[in-house]
């Protein structure tokens, strides 16, 4: 008999699925094999198919068999050869022979369309010669929770039965309802669909519940959210079930588990069930589940009596695996290993209730032992440990109490752990929080592990950006720990180490330094010199020296630490690499960068051969290798490096990963230095959005890449949104890490910059000078990030139409960075540059010249010649040989440079385009005003395509270019050029921009020259009173600007006119 349709049947993707299948096979397909767990609806689907084809005219003889056993298989047969062959009932096997015999086509009989339905095939063996024949004109259904290869076969096909999709679900449940007047919250509809793992046995049972119990959705939901009950306890009785159902989803798999186990290995099927049931039913990484901790709970449940647990193989715990997954009770995917193992919540559910209290805990203990095993030290492969996390999530869920007994479970600081190392700091942070008050609450304030997530939640809070925060956790943290265990135990003193880590994170390194020092007086007092932790603490005061700006201390102090690592741990300890990779990066820092880019190749082939090639440490050291090989002055080659490095570890760490984050930064910047500023504005603008994603707005590298966006913005091209985003940028940083931490004030350092890189040199050296003595305050005197402040200034001046006064500060500041720093340390190369540029700018034209040629060869020495600030010095060299009267001798130096430039960083690079401007510009400087105009006017497409219409860049070649249409008579021409030059100066920079101011000052003059003498004049008093609130009143510029406008004055009253004051750059 088919059995009855169920209430608010739907008629979901299986049914469409099933009858595409049976009709569109013809003669190839003539069985079908439904499949699945139970209770997900494998025998409404058949007798749907059923009902249809014989309502539909589509059969002649429909045989139903429920096939529980072989018997009832063979008895359905003989009934059927009773019914439709009229053979004697007295001899059921000849009927049940003569049945089957009638199923096989035989030519010339008359075509008899037959459909034989066996349902809920237990086991394989009992259909073994009673599959009914091959036909044109049968078809064969079978419904089974078995998914055995024997099943399959030529002409039969596979129909996978699962879940209701969540519309489905919903869709039933709505109108389930409805039939008994009860109308729920679609929200709620949803949740009980989801709750219930959308599986059709549990969602039937579950609505006949409600309306037996006269409760609602959410009611239920609660009950069932409370895992001190029973499924079985939420379901109805055994007579009150919906469509004669014959039993509970509770009891629905105890069968099918009963089959599992007796499969081969044979016993092992029920405890992995037993161990799956306790983790994620999304997914669990199958090597969790064949690991130690696995195999050994599998040959405890094997053991007997008295004897030891029988060891069991991982090849047998793959066999339970696939032996649960030829009953259809989990999903065994090996080619997915992170998530090779899935359950239905439903299923886990009933497993657990099968447990006593103690199997309970034993099994949770046991998983969460698995859990750690199967955990990666270095979690290289993102996928895997989110899998291991949700994995944690899900057992601390089922069995919370389990792991707190009687200590907290390392699995609990491991997930919470990999949550800080995989970049996700606020997680982190939130995660220990909660573990924090678990402990406290499970085991009490002083307990051990409480102390432990006391010291995890200050890390995660330093992690999260908070360093003011997780000092002060450690510092409150340091007191118990002293009080409890006293000032020289270990605990102590690690406390004290994380404590000292945070301050200098903070931006309190002269702080760190000093706890450093006093922690390692204790440790080599209490451990002794050669101990771990002694030599530990000694790498960290020398690394937290070189932070606080003493550089060569540092260097030394690491310099004479690794020979002691080397005796005592020996040459491939992790100390002793990590203390390495330290030494190198202070030689970088010291500004050896060709010294720190040998140490940290020496350091990456030592590390590629003992940690591999795709170890996070070697990764590491690459990234900074790449980074001094930008600073060295290769950035298309760091560019290409970077690229290399960055596909690594998005396949080593996943493109989330805060390493990964800090390529693509390292990318983004080196992209920009190679020449390409708009390529790495557009970089950092997209990485912001992901570091936002991943850290939060307010982490520090969120926030480090807010600034490097703002300075790439400045340097494309529009220095005043740059100044404006500093702007924005700096309250933000001061709530987060506080007015004097390093990144608060060197972001003041930059919107100073970006001030005076927007036209406002004045207000750019007042900041400067504000900042300075913050600086020395909190960095000392020598610091690099005060010197370069103090260079800021300096050039503020002169900028300013100071020259004289440059020079005097860049004279001071050369001499107090020359015992700091020594002399070929490229900021002090730099300060010799600018020297000789602003004693130039004074007047002193011969003095610069002479400067630059006794610098060029100490930059070539030092960085090499083809570096970009050798060749920036040659170019000043050139100008100030022209500017001193050797134009001849300026014009050679600049061809010569022009080839060295486009050789060295290409034809399109901005530098090469700089080159071409000032050699177009000495060449009319010569008198050759017409072959000046020549090479501005091919120069301008280039600078155009390269830098965009708006950059100032391409402004000055367009002025360059008017200028010497001009001096070659054109003064129609020149006059035109810059009247559609204005306004987009006015546009782009702003109406009182240097660069505007110029070419206004030029506007006016041209204006003048072509008979428009009161026109002139008028321009030249707004632009005087611009300049004098600008730049002020005794710039040169201004002064100049005074003077055309009297000139003009003079000759718009009719008293003679002359040239007046042109301005050039």
């Amino acid at each position: 008999m088919i059995p009855p349709r169920a209430g608010s049947f739907q008629h979901r993707a299986e049914v469409h699925q099933l009858r595409d299948a049976a009709d569109g096979g013809g003669t190839t397909v003539v069985s079908q094999v439904l499949t699945g767990s139970g209770g997900v609806g494998k025998t409404q689907l058949a007798a749907d198919y059923t009902r249809t084809a014989w309502e539909q005219d589509g059969v002649d003889v429909l045989v139903w068999i429920s096939a529980s056993s072989r018997q009832a298989i063979k008895d359905g047969y003989a009934q059927a050869g009773i019914e439709v062959l009229a053979a004697d009932p007295r001899k059921p096997e000849q009927a049940e022979r003569a049945f089957l015999a009638w199923l096989e086509p035989k030519a010339g009989q008359q075509p008899c369309r037959w459909l034989v339905v066996l349902d809920d095939l237990a086991e394989l063996s009992d259909v073994r010669g009673l599959w009914p024949p091959d036909s044109p004109h049968g078809r064969t259904l079978v419904t089974t929770r078995r998914r055995d290869a024997a099943l399959a076969g030529p002409g039969r096909r596979f129909v996978q039965v699962g879940v209701f999709a969540p519309c489905d679900a919903a869709a039933y449940l709505t109108t389930a309802l409805r039939t008994h007047g009860r109308h729920e919250p679609a929200e709620e509809i949803d949740g009980l669909g989801a709750d219930l793992g959308h599986l059709p046995l549990a969602l039937a049972q579950a609505v006949a519940y409600i309306v037996d119990a006269a409760i609602t959705c959410a009611d239920y939901r609660r009950l069932l959210a409370d895992r001190k009950r029973n499924l079985a306890d939420l379901v109805p009785e055994a007579d009150s079930l919906p469509d004669d159902q014959a039993a509970t989803v509770a009891a629905t798999w105890s069968l099918s588990i009963e089959r599992a186990d007796q499969l081969r290995p044979g016993g092992l099927a029920r405890p992995m069930l037993r161990l799956a049931a306790m983790l994620d039913p999304n997914g669990i990484p199958g090597h969790v589940l064949a690991g130690a901790p696995a195999l050994a709970h599998l040959g405890e449940d094997r053991a007997t009596g008295e004897q030891e647990p029988a060891p069991v193989a991982a090849e047998e715990a793959r066999g339970a695996l696939r032996a649960l997954h030829r009953l259809n009770l989990i999903d065994h995917t090996p080619d997915t290993p992170h998530h090779a193992v899935r359950v239905h919540r439903l299923v886990q559910r009933a497993t657990r209730d099968t447990f006593t209290t103690t199997q309970h805990d034993r099994v949770a203990r046991t998983a969460a032992d698995a859990l750690v095993a199967g955990w990666p030290d270095v979690e290289r492969d993102t996928a895997l440990v989110q899998a291991l996390r949700a994995n944690s999530g899900a057992l601390t869920g089922h069995a919370e109490d389990a792991l707190y007994d009687p200590r907290a479970h390392p699995v609990l600081q491991r997930a919470g752990r990999s949550l800080g190392d995989g970049g996700r700091a606020g997680a982190a942070r939130e995660y220990f929080e909660r573990y924090v008050v678990e402990t406290r609450r499970r085991l009490g304030p002083d307990h051990s592990d409480t102390l432990s997530a006391l010291n995890s939640l200050a890390y995660a809070r330093g992690l999260s950006g908070d360093a003011a925060g997780a000092a002060a956790a450690f510092t409150e943290l340091l007191a118990l720990v002293t009080q409890l265990f006293g000032r020289d135990h270990r605990h102590t003193h690690m406390v004290r180490q994380n404590l000292a880590h945070v301050r200098g994170e903070s931006g309190d390194a002269a702080g760190a330094v000093v706890a450093y020092r006093a922690l390692l007086a204790d440790r080599e007092r209490v451990l002794g010199p050669d101990h771990l932790h002694t030599l530990v603490t000694r790498h960290y005061l020398a690394s937290a020296r070189v932070q606080s700006g003493d550089t060569a201390g540092g260097a030394a102090a690491l310099a004479e630490l690794l020979p002691d690592l080397v005796r005592v741990l020996g040459p491939d300890h992790p100390t002793t690499l990590a203390t390495r990779h330290g030494l190198a990066h202070a030689r970088g820092e010291s500004g050896d960068t060709a010294g720190g880019r040998a140490a940290f190749a020496e350091l990456l082939a030592d590390q590629e051969r003992g940690l591999g090639p795709d170890h996070p440490h070697t990764l590491t050291t690459r990234h900074n290798l790449i980074a001094l090989q930008g600073k060295s002055g290769d950035a298309a080659g760091a560019v290409v490096a970077y690229r290399a490095l960055l596909a690594d570890r998005e396949r080593v760490l996943g493109p989330d990963h805060p390493d990964t984050l800090a390529t693509r930064h390292g990318l983004a910047n080196s992209r920009g230095e190679s020449g390409d500023p708009a390529g790495a504005a557009a970089a950092f603008a997209e990485l912001l959005g992901d570091r936002e994603r991943v850290h939060g707005p307010d982490h520090p590298h969120t926030l480090t890449t807010r600034s490097a966006l703002a300075h790439w913005r400045g340097t494309v091209g529009d220095p005043a949104a740059a100044a404006t985003a500093y702007a924005e940028l700096l309250p933000d940083l001061a709530r987060v890490f506080g007015p004097d931490h390093p990144t608060t004030l060197s972001t003041r350092h930059g919107l100073a910059h970006a001030r005076w890189k927007a036209g406002d040199p004045r207000e750019a050296g007042a900041a400067f000078a504000e900042l300075l003595p913050d600086l020395a305050r909190v960095f000392g005197p020598d610091h690099p990030i005060t010197l370069s402040t103090r260079r800021g200034l300096a050039h503020a001046q002169g900028e300013a139409g100071h020259a004289a006064a440059a020079v005097a500060a860049y004279t001071e500041l050369l001499e107090h960075l020359l015992p700091v720093l020594g002399p070929d340390h490229p900021d002090t190369l730099t300060v010799r540059a600018s020297l000789a540029h602003f004693q130039g700018e004074s007047g002193d034209t011969a003095g610069a010249a002479a400067a630059f040629a006794e610098l060029l060869p100490d930059l070539v020495r030092v960085l090499g010649p083809d570096h970009p600030e050798t060749l920036t010095v040659r170019s000043h060299q050139a100008r100030w040989r022209s500017e001193a009267g050797d134009a001849r001798a300026g014009a050679t130096d600049y061809a010569a440079l022009l080839a060295d430039r486009e050789r060295v960083l290409g034809s399109d690079h901005r530098d090469t385009l700089s080159a071409r401007l000032h050699l177009a510009r000495l060449r009319g400087r010569e008198g050759d005003a017409a072959g000046a105009v020549a090479a501005f006017a091919e120069l301008l497409p280039d600078t155009v395509r390269h830098f965009g219409p708006d950059h100032p860049q391409t402004l000055a070649v367009r002025a360059n270019l008017a200028d010497f249409r001009s001096m070659a008579g054109d003064v129609a021409g020149a006059a035109a050029d810059y009247a559609d030059l204005l306004p987009q100066a006015v546009r782009t920079l702003g109406l009182d921009h240097p660069h505007t101011l110029m070419i206004r000052n030029n506007h006016a003059h041209l204006r003048g020259r072509g008979g428009d003498a009161a026109g002139a004049a008028a321009e030249f008093a707004e632009l005087v009173s611009a300049m004098e609130r600008v730049l002020g009143p005794g710039h040169p510029q201004t002064l100049n600007a005074r003077h055309s406008l009297g000139h003009w004055s003079r000759a718009a009253a009719g008293h003679g006119r002359g040239p007046g004051r042109w301005w050039r750059r």
